[in-house]
């Protein structure tokens, strides 16, 4: 064997054992992470955070580059952790073992003032800050001046209320500042859970330290950071390789929020796509937007740019690309200063940043990218924040006690896809189905809280050659004994998700008060509503858009929509059609011969 094939095996036997190494590493950064979640999952307190899991923990390097995410809620990791740490060693140059800094300014990368977000900066032996961790949790209450934590009838921070902490060190020497502890449970209105929400927070970001610590200690601090330059020129690499498969093209695509309290108009976003294939590069441009409005829909920063990349990663097709800072690299995010849909100005409210008008940001990105590139992309999912996802509030019956909580009982919302049916149990794009819809039985253990039922819509898809999520109907009220207020701010009324590559709307939101005596009454989108004994409320979510042509659906697909009494007959025929009879057995068939007649008609 010469010379040169020894070097030649050398080399590609070096190469294997880096990408193996790389690969291991990625999966115990990966755990770190998750480790952090499950904590958080078992320990907390309020019903927001150990039921419908709306937290998410990350790792990020000592220069605040996303790494790390486990199954975190895209809207709160994509771009926003980099930006809280950067506030981090803004403020405070010189980081410690032990210290712990409480962050929700929407002025500096969080996303609202609710989601209480812990960072630790992880410092080796000799004092150098090798690494963060950051958890973010959304608070049942975080000291609004109404018992809720989407605040959309405010005309600025102020009116809203919240306390904001930029940075603010919680811990040093790991032990708490008791005087931050003693603001928080002042101002918030069940200070008890929040007390034990922020202790299983704390817990995961110091899991996560401790976890990073050992893994440091068994494989060098120089080779963790070799893997990070490592895994982020991969995660590039896949990238590229993802974005050449899409056609070059632009598009500008328009969506808008609907009307609101503060903004009798509504909110028009416009959203303008590149897509360069040749280079590899996807550019979203959202400068050509209103100025911060006066109410608290406002975009921070983080939820900006982050809603602008979850279009872009739902549409390329390709969930093998890591979401990093290495992928990162091949999207440029346009925003502008004082921009609904941009980055705030002080002291515009940004007290719904998470849901509604980034939902508007994302879904207009994943419908463009399927108007420039056919087979890509997907329809608009439903938008957010029905009834049955409002914040109830009020006292328990006999103790007395104050309760607050956020619930998920019954919004669908996935978009069709090149491919696949709309997701049912999405929620909304920002958090890709990863929080979870509530349990009636576990809802009506935690609060003074009656279900009188939940399900699903017919004929509320978006039609489509791959379909929208049917909507969702839910109807609850308190109990005997118990006044409950709650409070929504429900987007999609009057805007639907729309449908991408020839496909239709999905159902309008809707909801309703029912009085003691039976009586429906029409309820604002964005409300607080007061409910007596006997009186509910009764919850429409919207149906997310489809994708391609009804017509050309597989027929097999729309019978068995209509055995599952998704889709009625007659939607089947006008729409889709498709002829769907009742056979000898009294089950629902296919009349192949009418139906090969409706679709000849073009």
């Amino acid at each position: 064997m010469n010379i040169q094939t020894v070097a030649k095996l050398t080399m590609e036997r070096s190469t294997a054992s880096s990408g193996v190494k790389m690969a291991l590493l990625s999966n115990r950064m990966e755990g770190i992470a998750r480790k952090m979640q499950n904590t958080l999952f078992r320990t907390a307190r309020s019903g927001v955070l150990n039921t419908a899991h709306d937290f998410s923990c990350v790792v990020l390097t000592a220069d605040c580059r996303l790494l790390a995410t486990a199954e975190s809620l895209p809207i709160h990791t994509l771009l926003g952790p980099d930006l809280m740490c950067q506030a981090v060693r803004r403020h405070h140059p010189t980081l410690k073992a032990g210290d712990c800094y409480i962050h929700n300014s929407p002025y500096e990368g969080n996303s609202h003032a609710a989601d209480h977000c812990l960072i630790v900066p992880v410092v080796d032996e000799g004092g150098t800050p090798r690494f963060f961790v950051l958890a973010k949790a959304h608070q049942a209450d975080c000291g609004n001046s109404k018992p809720t934590t989407y605040m959309g009838d405010v005309s600025d921070v102020y009116e809203e209320g919240a306390l904001i902490f930029s940075a603010a060190k919680i811990q040093s020497g790991y032990r708490d500042n008791q005087d931050l502890i003693r603001m928080c449970r002042a101002r918030i209105r069940v200070s008890e859970q929040w007390w034990g929400d922020y202790l299983a927070t704390l817990a995961a970001v110091r899991i996560g330290e401790r976890e990073l610590l050992a893994l440091g200690e068994e494989f060098g601090w120089d080779a963790l950071e070799d893997y990070a330059e490592s895994w982020f020129d991969y995660s590039e690499e896949k990238m590229i390789q993802a974005i050449r498969r899409l056609a070059t093209g632009a598009a500008t695509v328009h969506s808008g929020h609907d009307p609101f309290p503060g903004v009798p108009d509504g909110i028009p976003v416009n959203v303008s796509i590149k897509i360069d294939a040749d280079a590899a590069r996807i550019e979203v441009d959202l400068t050509d937007n209103v100025d911060c409005q006066p109410c608290g829909l406002n975009l921070t920063e983080g939820t900006a740019s982050t809603a602008a990349m979850i279009g872009i990663y739902n549409a390329i097709k390709d969930h093998s690309v890591p979401v990093n800072s290495g992928s990162f690299r091949r999207i440029d995010i346009k925003l502008r200063e004082n921009c609904a849909v941009g980055i705030p100005r002080h002291p515009a409210s940004c007290s719904v940043a998470t849901t509604n008008l980034a939902d508007r940001v994302s879904n207009p990105v994943q419908r463009g990218i399927a108007e420039i590139a056919p087979g890509f992309g997907m329809g608009e999912g439903g938008p957010i924040m029905p009834p049955a996802m409002g914040v109830i509030s009020g006292k328990h019956p006999g103790s007395g006690e104050a309760f607050v909580n956020q619930i998920f009982l019954g919004i669908t919302g996935g978009p069709g896809t090149p491919t696949t049916d709309g997701f049912l149990t999405l929620i909304h794009t920002g958090n890709a189905g990863l929080c979870r819809q509530d349990s009636v039985e576990v809802d009506e253990l935690h609060h003074p809280l009656f279900v009188n039922g939940r399900q699903l819509v017919p004929d509320s898809e978006g039609p489509g050659a791959f379909r929208g999520a049917p909507a969702m109907e839910a109807e609850f009220g308190p109990i005997d004994g118990c006044e409950m207020t709650l409070i929504y701010t429900s987007d999609g009324t009057i805007n639907p998700a729309a449908g991408a590559a020839g496909g239709g709307a999905g159902a309008l939101a809707d909801q309703y008060k029912r009085r003691t005596d039976g009586t429906l009454e029409k309820l604002p989108a964005c409300h607080a509503v007061k409910l007596s004994p006997g009186e509910t409320v009764l919850s429409y979510s919207c149906g997310g858009g489809g994708y391609g042509r009804p017509e050309t659906r597989d027929a097999v697909r729309v019978l068995t929509d209509v055995a599952a009494g998704l889709v009625t007959a007659e939607r089947a025929r006008d729409v889709y059609r498709v002829a769907i009879v009742t056979d000898a057995a009294g089950f629902p068939a296919i009349d192949e011969g009418a139906t090969a007649a409706l679709r000849a008609r073009g």
